[in-house]
């Protein structure tokens, strides 16, 4: 429950400090002390949009503290062991502060939040029941939101969302490619007639330079030949050759290297070119003998290397990179012949998706006849009691199977009513008065708040509109919601603060230059003169309190 509340330059709040108890705590007080500030700053702190207009005029920021005993709500207590965000003991410090210029920062027991976690840990602390919640309840999706809410279907909502999501993902790639269906032909088919043209070509890696280099050899081997040849004859076969010559001189300088042995360094070197000259010639001799001149292997090579070029201008790009090509256009050719461009395929999956779907959503539509049957029934006996005697609440829940698919199921919920006996239900929207509306209203919120097992609930004026008896009823069934958990209530109604367990008055102080919000733990015979007040208005008698006292009593 909520515990402490420290509000700081917020709206027309200079400073407050204020100790929460368990039970029903009725809040009090003139229109426009501030009443509702409370409550819009508790919210402030749990998660809600704020801009810098709540920042008390002339302050550099608003701060508001929250202090919550978790004891009681181990929901909340598992929420903040994941996000690593445990305090010391069973309390839950949330702090917010908004600046002048409207930026916000938050903390969650002294570690920095944002504001969805806010209101994540705030779902699982407090549910706020609002003054124009009956306005809300006009709309579709409100009554929706608030049939679920009752029957507790987030486990099912979830996943009948996620089976939407995945038929839907499905139904869009089946309707595009239904669109693209003959341009992914016409693709398929460009692709499978490049990949046939270049497997055929079947390049190898390097085989450019390679045919290149045969090329230029077979193109000269006329004349690589015959340079070869005439080589091999000057140092080897022509008279007299190279050879020959330099085995005459060695022959003579071994002759005089008998009498003078500084010779026989160039002897040795002579020698050895000797030697060389031979191998060298052999090589010329054989290679000369050995070229092939083939007109028909250099027409091939021509033929290749032009059937190369031709292709790699064709796509534009270096010979060397068509292997790449080549399987860069396989690959893609897998891809658009997979599963994910088989519409067969996946109008097989499409189809068991929506039966998923389907189941999703009927065991969704089955839980909410159910709540709706409890809720009507609630409701229905509530009007009763608030002076609507022979009215009856019904909430129809219809669902097509044949309707399109949508995430929060395939039901159309609709909330009726028949105010008086006799009359036939009509939507609730089409009621015509408004305190029949508002009492509708309450009497929903009121069955709805003994479904929430949270530990704390605000209610902000919802007595709008009733009186007399009837009031006394709301007093009596928000103080039996007080008895096992907290509850905090806005009211202007007499009948509903005197049933309250605690009390408190606002109060508006005003200055000379500044007006600010005070706030106030009545005792009893405090409490006297307040519900007093609320009877009698500006004066007050011994009539009035005498009331005061016996409806305390």
């Amino acid at each position: 429950m909520l515990t402490h509340i420290h509000i700081r330059d917020f709206a027309i709040i200079d400073a407050l400090e204020l100790e929460l108890h368990p039970g029903m705590t009725a809040l009090t007080g003139e229109t426009g002390a501030g009443k509702s500030i409370l409550l819009d700053a508790i919210g402030l702190v749990l998660g809600d949009k704020a801009d810098s207009s709540t920042v008390r005029h002339g302050a550099d920021k608003a701060e508001i503290t929250l202090s919550v005993d978790i004891t009681q709500t181990p929901s909340a207590r598992v929420w903040l062991d994941a996000q690593g965000m445990e305090g010391a003991d069973d309390t839950c410090i949330l702090r917010r502060i908004i600046s002048a210029q409207g930026k916000s920062r938050a903390w969650i027991n002294g570690s920095p939040a944002n504001l969805t976690q806010l209101r994540e840990l705030g779902e699982q602390l407090v549910d706020i029941h609002g003054q124009h919640e009956h306005q809300s309840l006009m709309k579709k999706d409100a009554q929706r939101d608030m049939l679920d809410a009752f029957a507790d279907n987030d486990a099912l909502l979830a996943s009948t969302r996620e089976a939407w999501k995945h038929w839907k993902k499905l139904h869009e790639r089946i309707t595009l490619l239904s669109s693209q269906n003959q341009q992914h032909q016409e693709r398929i088919d460009l692709l499978r007639f490049q990949a046939q043209e270049l497997e055929t070509l079947a390049l190898q890696a390097n085989e450019p330079a390679q045919l290149d280099e045969e090329l230029n050899r077979l193109a000269n081997a006329e004349q690589l030949r015959a340079t070869a040849a005439q080589g091999y004859d000057e140092l080897y076969d022509s008279e007299p050759s190279l050879h020959s010559a330099l085995g005459r001189l060695i022959h003579d300088i071994a002759l005089q290297a008998r009498v003078d042995a500084q010779l026989e360094p160039p002897l040795e070197l002579l020698t050895s070119a000797q030697i060389q000259i031979q191998e060298a010639a052999a090589q010329l001799r054989d290679y000369a003998e050995g070229l092939d001149i083939d007109p028909a292997r250099l027409q091939w090579v021509e033929n290749r290397i032009a059937d190369i070029r031709n292709l790699a201008r064709k796509y534009r790009t270096d010979p060397l990179e068509l292997p790449a090509r080549l399987s860069n256009i396989q690959a893609e050719l897998e891809q658009l012949g997979g599963g994910d461009y088989d519409l067969d395929a996946l109008e097989q999956q499409l189809q068991t998706a929506a039966n998923t779907y389907r189941q999703h959503a009927t065991a969704l539509s089955q839980a909410r006849q159910h709540a709706a049957q409890q809720l009507s029934a609630g409701v229905t006996q509530a009007m009763q009691q608030l002076g609507m005697q022979g009215g009856q609440f019904a909430i129809q829940v219809a669902s097509d199977a044949n309707s399109h698919f949508q995430a929060l199921g395939m039901d159309s919920i609709n909330f009726t009513v028949s105010a008086n006996p006799g009359q036939p239900l009509k939507p609730l929207m089409k009621v015509a008065s408004g305190g029949e509306l508002s009492r509708i209203s309450l009497a929903i919120q009121m069955m709805a708040a003994q479904r929430i097992t949270l530990p704390a609930l605000i209610f902000d004026e919802v007595d709008t509109g009733i009186g007399g008896g009837i009031a006394e009823v709301v007093g009596k069934q928000l103080r039996a919601l007080g008895t096992n958990r907290q509850v905090l209530c806005v009211t202007h109604l007499p009948q509903v603060a005197s049933q309250a367990h605690q009390h408190y008055k606002v109060t508006k102080l005003k200055g000379k230059e500044y007006t600010s919000t005070g706030i106030d733990h009545l005792t009893r015979p405090e409490r006297v003169e307040e519900i007093a007040r609320m009877i009698g208005g500006v004066e007050i008698t011994q009539a009035t309190r005498a009331l005061a006292e016996e409806m305390l009593r």
